[in-house]
């Protein structure tokens, strides 16, 4: 599940809204919003989060939050450590390879730590 999809479940959840209802009024199919929920779907669209966003209400802060885990939702990343260390290259081969298997409470840690270097 990527962190759009987890917080669309979550807003339908807390709406009662079914992803049957959210497809017919956003004019996609469930499959869709279901493989976007799981993680097997690209990011969305900017247009998708604003219908999203106008479905359930969201202004300021929480549209923002929505876009900004939709920006982070891609299931297939990419990292070019082309011109950094040797320990940037190192880390993003090792994440790579392992993040299958990390404990969710190293990936908390992790996220703490990055999270602090953007200042959030």
């Amino acid at each position: 599940m990527t962190p759009f999809g987890a917080r669309l479940r979550a807003l339908r959840d807390a709406h009662g809204v079914t992803l049957t209802e959210l497809a017919e009024a956003m004019h996609v199919s469930a499959a869709y919003l279901s493989a976007l929920e799981h993680g097997r779907r690209g990011r969305p669209s900017p247009g998708l989060v604003h219908q999203v966003n106008e479905f359930f209400g969201l202004i300021w802060d929480d549209a923002e939050d929505l876009a900004r885990l939709a920006r982070l939702s891609h299931p297939r990343v990419t990292i070019d450590t082309s011109g950094l260390s040797p320990e940037a290259t190192e880390l993003a081969n090792l994440l790579a390879t392992r993040i299958r298997a990390l404990p969710a409470d190293s990936l908390r840690t992790m996220l703490k730590i990055l999270r602090e270097q953007e200042g959030r």
